[in-house]
């Protein structure tokens, strides 16, 4: 079986050039990671919106925080799985087997996080990112709260929660316009 050839399922013009500024973005990508992710691709009709989309995406899974890159990309797995995005699960299981080197925590996460062996910290992290997706009006100060038991700070905890909403986000994006993740993820890392 394969996944269909295309980027994203809509008709949207391509532009004739790249603002230098994404030029240079899109080659740093293609030295780090071998290609221009299909999501890069998707955003590129529209060069506004694909710089903010670079920046809010770099801020949130490359910046400095009291996450590490590894605990990120768990809970955009994660996420991803419960929202069954085919683009995400794929893309972010790649970078998520490469940053573990454990194939086999890239697969616990995908299918259901609570059968792998993980530390009471990501397990919290965990289960507070599954009842953000499913049932955020519900979380209490009581779920914040299971988070500092395991060492994340206030600070922390906004970063969960902003990882969180823009895998939300970008998921439904992605689905909606059956956006495809490059091939080559399929087999990075394992």
């Amino acid at each position: 079986m394969t996944q269909p050839d295309y980027v994203h399922a809509l008709n949207l013009p391509v532009p004739d050039e790249l603002d230098p500024g994404m030029v240079k973005y899109f080659n740093i990508c293609r030295d780090k990671l071998g290609l221009v992710p299909n999501v890069l691709q998707a955003y590129n009709f529209n060069q506004d919106k694909l710089k903010v989309f670079v920046a809010f995406y770099n801020d949130l899974m490359l910046a400095d925080s009291g996450l590490s890159k590894l605990e990120r990309e768990m809970i955009a797995v994660v996420v991803s799985s419960i929202n069954r995005c085919f683009y995400c699960i794929i893309a972010h299981g790649a970078a998520l087997r490469e940053l573990s080197g454990d194939p086999v925590l890239g697969e616990c996460l995908v299918v259901n996080y609570r059968v792998g062996e993980l530390s009471e910290r990501h397990r919290a992290m965990l289960d507070f990112a599954v009842k953000e997706t499913e049932r955020a009006h519900e979380i209490e100060e009581s779920d914040r709260q299971q988070l500092r038991d395991v060492g994340f700070s206030d600070p922390d905890i906004w970063d969960i929660a902003a990882v969180v909403a823009f895998f939300n986000m970008t998921n439904r994006m992605a689905s909606s316009i059956d956006m495809m993740p490059n091939m080559e993820y399929h087999s990075q890392n394992r």
